[in-house]
């Protein structure tokens, strides 16, 4: 049976795209003598459960499949057990995993033992997310914001404290859709607070 490299790309939300990871990973499948096949998901990286990631599980399990390439590493996952057990899943069925930014090789010993350390930094990097989520929870908790619905095309009036959060939070790398959740937002209003405010190295005072 003929077999394919398996390109693997993830986004978290519908609201990203995989704009970021796809010139590398084309680069290096042009490079490729062997048949490639790209696999894609818009889904959380807390769940191994995706559309793209499970025909692409199928596809190894049968035997179609000889290397697995990703962007980054979490693009795969946020866990580290759940990383190392896909790592001797994918060795068990003789199957490389090339991590293009990461320099990962799972085929050498360094790669195998970088691969261990870069899941347990996804986890650390994960865990460190959601506490930043919760402490922005607890501050919009502290100036009387609750969570709940709104009307269909009537925007929240955003605070200050609000404004605060959101330019702290994004500065900080974090994800629309996990501010939105600190502050009792909805994600159109985060852009919109976005949009219209210029942004600097430091939040407003």
């Amino acid at each position: 049976m003929a077999k394919h490299v398996a390109i693997y790309l993830r986004v978290s939300s519908r609201r990203q795209d995989t704009a970021s990871q796809e010139p590398d990973l084309k680069r290096w499948a042009d490079a490729q003598g062997e048949p490639v096949k790209f696999y894609r998901d818009k889904v959380s990286g807390k769940t191994m459960d995706r559309p793209g990631w499970k025909r692409l599980e199928c596809d190894y399990r049968m035997g179609k499949v000889s290397a697995v390439v990703v962007w980054r590493l979490d693009r795969l996952g946020r866990t580290a057990s759940g990383l190392t057990a896909l790592f001797d899943e994918l060795r068990s069925h003789k199957i490389n995993l090339v991590s293009l930014r990461d320099g990962l090789d799972l085929k050498t010993p360094a790669g195998r033992l970088m691969a261990g350390v870069l899941a347990s930094v996804s986890q650390y990097e994960n865990e460190v997310r959601g506490e930043r989520v919760r402490a922005g929870q607890a501050v919009a908790r502290a100036n009387g914001k609750r969570w709940g619905g709104s009307k269909r095309g009537v925007r929240k009036k955003v605070t200050p404290t609000q404004i605060k959060i959101i330019c702290r939070m994004k500065i900080e790398g974090v994800p629309v859709a996990e501010i939105a959740r600190a502050t009792a937002l909805t994600r159109p209003t985060i852009y919109n607070v976005l949009n219209e405010r210029e942004w600097s190295t430091s939040c407003p005072s």
